[in-house]
């Protein structure tokens, strides 16, 4: 999965406007009604925040586990395309 610039800016973007709208309307609505929605409206906007942010957090995870299986692959590639020593299985050194 992967998160292009443009949907990342609506996603902040959009847990932001929320946060936003639940201070206004805090201070726009008089009475409980306006201290509900802000209640609401903030901490939803800070959930989805705190969210994106735990996302970005594992999907970096995930595209430097790629990289890493990526550079293992062609280490392994290039060993097998190495010329072997030409050694006879029958020698051994011996250890005195």
């Amino acid at each position: 999965m992967t998160m292009t610039t443009r949907s990342r800016i609506a996603a902040f973007g959009s847990a932001g406007a929320l946060v936003v709208a639940g201070a206004v309307c805090g201070a726009a609505i008089g009475g409980g009604t306006g201290q509900i929605l802000a209640l609401v409206l903030i901490g939803v906007g800070l959930v989805a925040a705190t969210s994106l942010i735990f996302l970005e957090v594992g999907l970096s995870e995930d595209r430097e586990r790629a990289r890493e299986q990526k550079r293992a692959k062609r280490r392994t590639i290039s060993r097998k395309d190495r010329p072997k020593l030409a050694r006879s299985r029958g020698h051994r050194r011996r250890i005195r």
